[in-house]
């Protein structure tokens, strides 16, 4: 009895480690990077917008400051339990902008304690700080992360945050090895969140080193026509892909013109090639990120209609029983304004979808000739044609 009790111990024992072992293979892990222009190694690097006010906080130790009018601003991020951490900026001698940054980088609620920030580049209107670095107090142990900061002073001050740090790797999905990169999108400190609203949705690029097709974060990504369920930890520090099984799916029909189509929410992203106006969804609520009209003209030249940039008109649901029907694409309606000024007038064309979205047309992959406008007066004496501009 004594032996086999030993023996059930032991089977009991080795179970428990292999199914641990199996339970931490499945985290991928990733490492942390930083830069001052991540910029150049995050495509399309995310930023926020911060609002600087004279006004100290109530109950924060500050530091000696230059200057006798100090700014100050939150930075909001989940991680800390007072849920941001408070920023100075500070004017050095005779600097006609702020060039003098403070940051709670440990988190403590007080600023007297901190090292300041000197701005690596001053402008007239403009100064740059970063990467600054703050540590959180995660499960394992203190968490790194990294802020860049550009401050505008045109009258208005604005203090836009950009993250400096990001997660990448190397992980396997399906038997082969992926570059994976993890952006915190939205600049809170985490890169876990999932959102209907892209803004508030953190982004995962997934594929060759140099790809530029950054997913939302969300419960599912779609990688070689295999759909993975997804788990991202809060930090960053790993990933876990698992084959999506049992998955339930609705259809959306699209009109039969439309050649691509993407939406996305907390599900992730999805970009579809409907076929004959049909293409399906995970069960759940979307938001469009794009639609797409493909065409050529006589020429063999490629015309590509694109919508995108939408707000609250774009949502809609997913559900199993029930064709979802989406009344986008064309017609596209253009306007044209106009704007009088002392003696100048200016015109701009504007060109909108069916739910109020942005068109943009492109031809052979490039921008497309902008049109032109015409002028003339009732009797003719004045005609001109004049070219619209980009920007």
């Amino acid at each position: 009895m004594r032996k086999t009790l030993c023996l059930a111990l032991v089977i009991n024992s080795v179970t428990a480690l292999l199914t641990s072992l199996a339970g931490a293979q499945d985290r991928q892990s990733l490492q942390y990077r930083s830069a001052r222009e991540a910029a150049r190694t995050i495509y399309r690097v995310p930023s926020k917008y911060l609002s600087p006010t004279e006004k100290p906080p109530q109950g924060v130790e500050l530091p000696k400051f230059e200057c006798s009018t100090p700014l100050f601003v939150r930075w909001l991020t989940p991680i800390v339990k007072d849920v941001g951490l408070w920023i100075a900026l500070d004017r050095s001698g005779t600097s006609e902008v702020y060039d003098l940054l403070f940051i709670d980088s440990n988190g403590d609620g007080n600023l007297k304690d901190e090292t300041t920030v000197i701005a690596y580049k001053a402008e007239a209107k403009h100064a740059y700080f970063g990467p600054a670095k703050v540590i959180f107090e995660g499960k394992d142990g203190p968490i790194a992360y990294h802020l860049n900061f550009r401050l505008c002073d045109h009258g208005r001050r604005i203090l836009w945050a950009t993250p400096g740090g990001w997660y990448e790797g190397t992980i396997t999905v399906g038997g082969k090895e992926k570059h994976c990169v993890l952006i915190d999108y939205n600049v809170n400190g985490t890169f876990d969140d999932k959102s209907i609203n892209a803004s508030e949705c953190d982004r995962i690029q997934i594929g060759e080193k140099d790809d530029k097709d950054a997913r939302f974060v969300g419960n599912y990504i779609e990688i070689e026509g295999s759909l993975y369920q997804l788990e991202i930890a809060r930090e960053g520090a790993y990933v876990k892909l698992a084959a999506a099984e049992d998955v339930t799916f609705g259809n959306i029909r699209l009109p039969e013109s439309i050649t691509e189509f993407a939406a996305g929410g907390e599900n992730g992203l999805f970009v579809l090639k409907p076929k004959k106006g049909i293409g399906s969804l995970p069960v759940g609520q979307y938001c469009i990120e794009h639609w797409a009209i493909e065409r050529k003209d006589d020429a063999g030249d490629n015309w590509k209609l694109i919508g995108r940039w939408f707000s609250e008109n774009g949502r809609f649901n997913v559900t199993q029983t029930q064709e979802t029907k989406l009344s986008i694409g064309e017609p596209i309606i253009s306007t044209v304004e106009a704007h009088h000024r002392n003696r100048n007038h200016s015109f701009s064309q504007k060109l909108k979808g069916k739910l109020n979205e942005s068109i943009y047309i492109t031809l052979n992959g490039n921008r497309a000739p902008l049109p032109k406008l015409r002028i003339k007066s009732k009797d003719g004496r004045y005609n001109q044609t004049f070219d619209f501009k980009y920007g």
